[in-house]
């Protein structure tokens, strides 16, 4: 029988049919969706494990400039994914209604709650489902809601800055150890409590990791980074099967310790929900009144709940508080220690931003002599302030791999001339484009606020030498060039999958860094350097000796009065003796 010969061959051969398939399954990857045309890495056109193990290294932002250097607008980086430099890339792959769908490296991003995946609206890939989501909560993050929340912001600002003096300067001027990035990471996750629950998890009153949150977050981004390079993975550890159906069953408690603090402000207010319907919530905690005295964004999303109980239940409630934790803070920490690091390495701009600074003082632009506090309206006075977060923005984007996409089942145009078959995942590394000299002109590795600004220098010698109407054209043309890098920015993301919290996030930055500057001067010590490390796909700081290897212990340097010395992002603070 035709069978008897097959097993025979199949029990003879087996090594050198394996060999055969696997050759097949390589020269299969190669030619995919007919991606060979396209350059990149050769491994990288035959398997994912070539990303699994770049982004493992936690450079990954690094090899892709490099690539779109070597290469151009697109570079293949698996045998199924495009990266584009082409600023003509995002209208198409980003645009509203445009058919484009989140890959699969989100759904490793969804949390589970009793065996179920809780998909947030960062971590969805069903647009009706996140237009439905979205919907329901808009109005809580509109720029008109920010002078809602901005006293919660004032509350911990202020306490972050009584904070900073009371830990970090000793009254002999001796200098103290802080890992300022990780102090900043503390104020984010502390403002976003507040902002959610009308309640700090308590970072900032006692300088350390509230129920290992912070701790258990480094470890969930060091997963789903290389994880979400090969998502089939995710599926045989923390979302097989059988560790599903044993949550299900309560065998075991997969609960974030952000979540258990989120289900717990939930039960304060939701005596209703103590039921098998809302088993997600505990059980143990008196409920408290649904009213608060002002606002929180967990009323809001309760609110929402009221008027939409067919779509915003419990559990939805319950993932937008738990996703305000993970994007609220960890992002927004990024983003501020990327600006005091661009500044510190940039004397000039800070003393500029100094001087800016003093320059409103002097003027009465500022309310708050006391602690030093800056207000949201007062910030927008500041022109050189906004250009510094902007540059910084620039230079260190939180999301530090490309934001992918899925190509539509018909197939789309990316670029002019460029055709790519549907379901080929595609993306734009923010850290690629922010580095386009065609857009952001030359020397993009600099940090240089000024390129937000009209070059006045530039129209007044065009008006010399050609007189008003030339001059006015320049100056239209600065203006169109600044526009344009305005609209090529991608630190939040573009189109129908804005970050939703981008407005609150840009409140704690541009309150935090006027205020502190005000009370304290910064500089670096120069006994370490940075790196930047990508985890979970955002890129954050870690410090690292220089090659004299020197280590916390012994780069304490004493104090003149009245100082402060920080070691993350490697600072010197200065307590100023009176506000600016």
């Amino acid at each position: 029988m035709i069978t008897d010969v097959i097993i025979r061959v199949l029990a003879q051969h087996w090594p050198a049919i394996l060999l055969s398939v696997f050759v097949g399954w390589l020269v299969r990857n190669r030619y995919h969706n007919g991606l060979n045309k396209y350059p990149g890495p050769f491994l990288a056109s035959l398997t994912d494990w070539w990303r699994f193990i770049d982004v493992y290294k936690r450079r990954p932002e690094v090899t892709h400039i490099a690539l779109h250097k070597k290469h151009g607008p697109i570079v293949r980086l698996g045998p199924n994914t495009l990266s584009f430099s082409d600023p003509e890339a995002i209208k198409t792959i980003y645009g509203l209604n445009k058919g484009f769908v989140k890959s699969d490296f989100y759904v490793v991003q969804q949390s589970t709650v009793k065996g179920h995946n809780l998909p947030s609206l960062f971590s969805t890939t069903d647009n009706d489902f996140h237009m439905q989501f979205r919907r329901c909560v808009n109005s809580a993050f509109a720029m008109s809601a920010l002078v809602q929340y901005e006293p919660f912001v004032d509350n911990t600002t202020k306490l972050f800055l009584k904070q900073t003096e009371k830990l970090y300067i000793g009254e002999d001027g001796e200098a103290k150890a802080c890992d300022f990035t990780r102090w900043l990471q503390f104020y984010a996750f502390d403002v976003i409590g507040e902002i959610t629950y009308s309640k700090r998890h308590g970072f900032i009153e006692h300088n350390e990791d509230i129920d290992g949150i912070v701790s258990y977050l480094t470890k969930l981004f060091n997963y789903v980074a290389p994880i979400g390079q090969i998502p089939l993975l995710d599926r045989l550890f923390l979302k097989n099967p059988l560790y599903l159906k044993l949550s299900q069953w309560g065998l075991i408690d997969g609960t974030m310790p952000v979540a258990a603090f989120a289900r717990a402000r939930m039960a304060e207010r939701l005596p209703a929900l103590q039921t098998e319907k809302a088993a997600i919530l505990p059980t143990s905690e008196k409920p408290a009144s649904l009213k608060v005295a002002t606002p929180d964004l967990l009323s809001k999303f309760l609110a929402a709940r009221t008027a939409r109980p067919q779509f915003m239940t419990d559990t939805l409630v319950q993932t937008m508080a738990v996703s305000m934790a993970f994007a609220g803070s960890e992002t927004t920490a990024i983003s501020l220690s990327a600006v005091f690091y661009y500044l510190l390495r940039t004397p000039h701009a800070l003393a500029r931003l100094r001087q800016e600074i003093d320059e409103a003082a002097r003027q009465g632009r500022f309310s708050d002599y006391e602690t030093g506090l800056v207000t949201w309206q007062e910030a927008q006075t500041l022109p050189y302030l906004d250009a510094c977060v902007k540059e910084a923005f620039r230079l260190h984007p939180a999301p530090g791999l490309p934001m992918e996409r899925i190509v539509p089942p018909q197939g789309m145009e990316i670029t002019p001339g460029v055709f790519v078959k549907g379901g080929t995942i595609v993306g734009v590394s923010a850290w690629v484009l922010h580095r386009d000299e065609s857009i952001f002109g030359p020397e993009v590795e600099e940090f240089k606020p000024e390129r937000w600004f009209v070059d006045e220098e530039v129209v007044k010698k065009v008006e010399v030498e050609g007189g008003d109407e030339e001059a006015k054209r320049k100056r239209e043309e600065e203006e169109k060039r600044i526009k344009t890098m305005n609209g090529h920015m991608l630190q939040f993301g573009m189109g129908s999958r804005t970050c939703i919290g981008k407005n609150i996030s840009l409140l704690e930055i541009y309150k935090l860094v006027p205020s502190l500057l005000r009370r304290f001067e910064v500089s670096l010590l120069s006994s370490f350097s940075f790196q930047c490390l990508v985890v979970g796909g955002f890129g954050n700081w870690k410090e690292v000796a220089n090659e004299k290897k020197q280590n916390r212990s012994n780069s304490m340097i004493r104090a003149e009065s009245g100082r402060l010395l920080m070691l993350g992002l490697l600072s010197r603070i200065t307590l100023l003796r009176g506000l600016r």
